[in-house]
């Protein structure tokens, strides 16, 4: 039994999110700033007669805050990876939040990286007989090098090489 806790205990785990640099907080920051202006700019237009500019100008801060709550949403996507000697989980939640769980044996997954020789590492996947899942699309070429080394050594671990 000790032997079996063992073998399922986890040799890797990671949760990939995207990076988004604005904070909720920063957010509304920038939406209270951007509401400030229009108002304090759109009184002026008001007081010289030119009022379409003021709707005009308030379609371009509704469109502003439309795109971020847009990427907010694609921002909720996570990745979660799972590696023991017995199995190899992911786990990929998209912003609608229905997961899609993917197991894999990991003597027989092979860990697929594509590079270009500017950019890095493009894509990276987990294959076993005809199945492929592509990890970490969302991730930064840094970022993607960092888990393309540590999953890359931790299958190998797993494979016991």
């Amino acid at each position: 039994m000790s032997e079996t806790n063992t073998a399922d205990t986890p040799v890797f785990q990671a949760l990939l999110t995207p990076y988004r640099s604005l904070s909720g907080r920063g957010f509304a920051i920038l939406m209270g700033t951007l509401l400030l202006i229009w108002i304090s700019v759109g009184a002026l237009f008001l007081k010289i007669g030119a009022w379409p500019i003021f709707g005009f100008f308030g379609l371009d801060v509704l469109a502003i805050y439309v795109a971020f709550r847009l990427n907010y949403r694609a921002a909720r996507v996570r990745e979660e990876v799972r590696l023991s000697r017995t199995s190899l989980d992911i786990r990929k939640v998209p912003p609608s939040g229905r997961a899609v769980e993917h197991h894999f044996n990991p003597f027989w997954a092979r860990f697929r990286i594509n590079r270009h020789d500017e950019i890095g590492i493009t894509d990276m996947a987990v294959e076993m007989r005809g199945e492929s899942v592509s990890i970490g699309s969302f991730l930064n070429p840094d970022d993607r090098e960092s888990f393309a080394m540590a999953f890359g050594q931790a299958l190998a671990t797993a494979k016991g090489r």
